[in-house]
């Protein structure tokens, strides 16, 4: 058990939603980790943007955290534990106030791997990727698209809201975004 706990560690209350949603596989070894410390684990480097090698003392070990982190990242864990967590913070908006806005907008960032994902954006000065984001007006994620930073945010418009299919867009009557959406 930890001593340290971080501002980006889950609440009883988020444990208690999320818990079971983390695979438990029959058989094999009885885990010696503790699955809750090393979903703090995973969240402070979500949350930081730290390298697991920089990963404080007191959480498990970084090639135990990193194999659960790339297993449940492959298996769709994670999206499963946002999912339920935003799905929460829905629930206790207040009926009378429902989001009805979203915002896009892209990062280019620097990239030294290959890839088919890579390209230059002139306007930045940046070889690399181009990540795409949709947010509601809370700040929570609807969706994302990484694509080389070459590609203009107009072209990457219509992939990029094909991933909204089946978000919760509820009320969202109004989509802000600057001018190089163009193609929207």
């Amino acid at each position: 058990m930890r001593t340290h706990h971080y501002p980006s560690d889950v609440t009883d209350e988020q444990w208690a939603l999320t818990e079971p949603l983390i695979p438990v596989y029959p058989g094999g070894r009885p885990r010696k980790t503790d699955v809750r410390d090393v979903l703090d684990a995973v969240s402070y480097i979500l949350r930081t943007g730290c390298r697991r090698r920089y990963i404080p003392e007191g959480f498990p070990p970084r090639s135990t955290t990193g194999r659960y982190f790339d297993e449940w990242r492959s298996n769709g864990t994670l999206d499963r534990l946002h999912d339920a967590l935003r799905r929460e913070v829905r629930t206790k908006e207040k009926p009378y106030r429902p989001r009805s806005s979203a915002r896009v907008d892209s990062q280019s960032v620097d990239t030294t791997s290959g890839g088919e994902e890579r390209g230059r954006d002139d306007a930045k000065n940046v070889d690399g990727r181009k990540r795409h984001i949709v947010v509601d007006s809370m700040g929570l994620l609807l969706a994302v698209l990484v694509t080389a930073a070459s590609v203009d945010d107009g072209r990457a418009a219509s992939a990029l809201f094909a991933r909204l299919n089946g978000q919760p867009m509820g009320k969202v009557t109004r989509m802000y975004a600057d001018s190089k959406y163009h193609d929207m």
